[in-house]
């Protein structure tokens, strides 16, 4: 029997577990797991709630880290999660995606010479002043096996010398979860979702995401941001389910948000399915979102001056337009003429990375 420690700590982590422990559930007689969650995200409508929707079980495991700085946060993880180490002697630790739990989880497994997975390695923006990059950076100089999410990943780990056959290319866990959902979605009673209330407000919106420190906690990069995302409101309304952070900041300012950018609370994530799913167009800085609006033909505007998922501008929707207002709002204005860039679904983007993923580790570790 394998048994293996499953790590997650924020939003996105949960997202990518769900399908990893529906495929280990299947083959029962192989594997054995035990669920870890840092803590890292500690609001209930931030954590808690993804558990219940995404049909993930009680951690085994909770580490209760909360926030602090990224040396406290990682220093906190690493500590609490060497005890867990100790305790299960697991023969192997599962870590997904690029927070500071995915870091401090996969240095613990290491030193205890327990072999360590990375899901959706190999990403890289060249953009050190990301946390996130330097966190992808490390993880995957100590990983012993890597599944990657789409061929720059590949490229990118030949690169920097790991060996390929500790690669594996296997598709997109977090694509898995989305299909599942939008399955999951289509079965739900009417009047299920609180979301449908705001949907029948709008015969047509845009949804958008903001939250990176890069975006947010700068008021000249905040206000241009918001003044361009206001021309475009004018045009096509926008939902905003408006992060904590962002939201402190807007009110640090005193940038006042205009009447067409509708703000509503950070939503459970079959909410915002809901929502983004019949989108006329996302606006984002996050990851996550960028593949999302790719798998389901949805315009996509990342927010950024450049994407670790280079897979969703060269074939996907999406478009990085940066933080210029002037090409955010023109590229906005194609997208709502019909003009907007068609694309299409990567390769291995099929609901199935999951299952890969486990006949890899039973190949790999069994016996």
């Amino acid at each position: 029997m394998i048994k293996i420690l499953l790590v997650a700590g924020a939003r996105p982590n949960f997202m990518k577990i769900a399908p990893i422990i529906r495929a280990l559930q299947k083959r029962s007689d192989v594997f054995e797991y035990r669920l870890v969650h840092t803590g890292q995200h500690y609001d209930k409508e931030m954590s808690d709630v993804f558990f219940e929707e995404l049909e993930i079980p009680k951690p085994d495991h909770y580490l209760d880290v909360g926030s602090g700085s990224h040396a406290e946060q990682t220093a906190k993880v690493m500590t609490r999660f060497e005890k867990v180490c100790e305790e299960e002697k697991p023969d192997l630790v599962i870590v997904v995606g690029d927070i500071n739990s995915t870091l401090a989880c996969s240095i613990v497994a290491k030193k205890a010479n327990i072999k360590l997975a990375h899901v959706e390695a190999g990403l890289r923006s060249r953009d050190l002043a990301m946390p996130e990059e330097i966190n992808r950076m490390v993880t995957d100089a100590i990983s012993d096996y890597f599944f990657v999410t789409e061929k720059s990943g590949v490229e990118n780990l030949l690169h920097e010398g790991k060996p390929r056959e500790a690669i594996h290319f296997v598709g997109h866990v977090m694509i898995d979860n989305l299909f599942h959902q939008v399955d999951k979605l289509k079965r739900l009673p009417a009047g299920t979702l609180a979301s449908e209330a705001i949907k029948a407000r709008f015969s047509a919106y845009g949804v958008m995401t903001l939250h990176r420190p890069s975006n947010v906690d700068s008021q000249e990069t905040l206000q241009s941001l918001i003044a361009a995302i206001g021309q475009i409101a004018a045009k096509l309304p926008i939902i905003f389910p408006i992060h904590p952070r962002t939201q402190a900041n807007l009110e640090r300012f005193g940038i006042a948000l205009p009447e067409a950018i509708h703000t509503i609370k950070p939503q459970p994530y079959m909410d915002f399915l809901n929502l983004f799913k019949d989108a006329r167009l996302a606006l984002t800085d996050s990851g996550g979102l960028q593949e999302e609006t790719t798998a389901l033909g949805v315009p996509c505007l990342t927010l950024r001056e450049n994407t670790e998922r280079p897979i969703t501008a060269e074939e996907g929707t999406n478009v990085v337009v940066g933080t210029d207002p002037a090409r955010i709002v023109a590229e906005a204005e194609k997208i709502l003429a019909g003009l907007g860039k068609a694309g299409r679904r990567p390769e291995l983007w099929d609901g199935a990375a999951a299952e890969r993923i486990a006949d890899v580790l039973a190949a790999h570790l069994n016996g």
